[in-house]
């Protein structure tokens, strides 16, 4: 690890901890370091994305934290994050809802898994993502939300379909590659 690798790990607490490294196949093979996986040519590993959609269909963009270290201000559909070990990815969903959101289990049913991909993507001279990301998808009763400010910069309803049908007119948001790739990929 170079000298400005352990000056992330400074500023950034989650980078001391591990994620599931994972084959093509998301079968787990080790567990490494964060930011390990997230530096050079990264480490492929376990991870999710989260669409949060009310009862209009209308889905919840959350924009990342300026404090984030990869893809910082960008728009993401809505909580995104790695499971740790002996956790699913449901659980883990669940999780970060309540935590980046305030989100409880109370305001809706179901956490689906309704598609899982790879991609691989580097972010200006920062780091790499390259992940298995399992998307899920929950639908709110109740759209209380207390965000936490480490995490989330902003939050912005949008009509599900008009942004599927019209990506272009949403670039000025700056969306979260696996964000966009989820969306691609997982339409009704």
């Amino acid at each position: 690890m170079s000298a400005d690798d352990a000056a992330d790990g400074e500023r950034h607490a989650n980078a001391g901890q591990d994620v599931i490294a994972v084959d093509a196949d998301d079968t787990e093979q080790e567990l490494v370091n964060r930011l390990d996986a997230h530096t050079g040519d990264g480490i492929r590993h376990r991870a999710f994305t989260c669409l949060v959609f009310d009862s209009e269909g209308r889905l919840l963009l959350a924009q990342r934290s300026p404090d984030k270290r990869l893809w910082d201000t960008h728009w993401d559909g809505t909580v995104a994050s790695h499971p740790v070990e002996g956790q699913s990815q449901e659980d883990a969903t669940i999780q970060r809802l309540e935590e980046e959101l305030g989100i409880t289990p109370d305001q809706y049913g179901d956490v689906e898994v309704t598609d899982r991909f790879e991609y691989k993507r580097y972010y200006e001279n920062a780091g790499v993502e390259w992940e298995v990301c399992a998307v899920l998808k929950v639908t709110l009763d109740d759209t209380t939300l207390n965000p936490d400010e480490d995490e989330i910069a902003g939050l912005l309803w949008v009509d599900y379909d008009h942004l599927h049908e019209n990506p272009q007119w949403y670039r000025q948001l700056r969306l979260c590659p696996w964000f966009e790739i989820a969306m691609r990929r997982d339409f009704a």
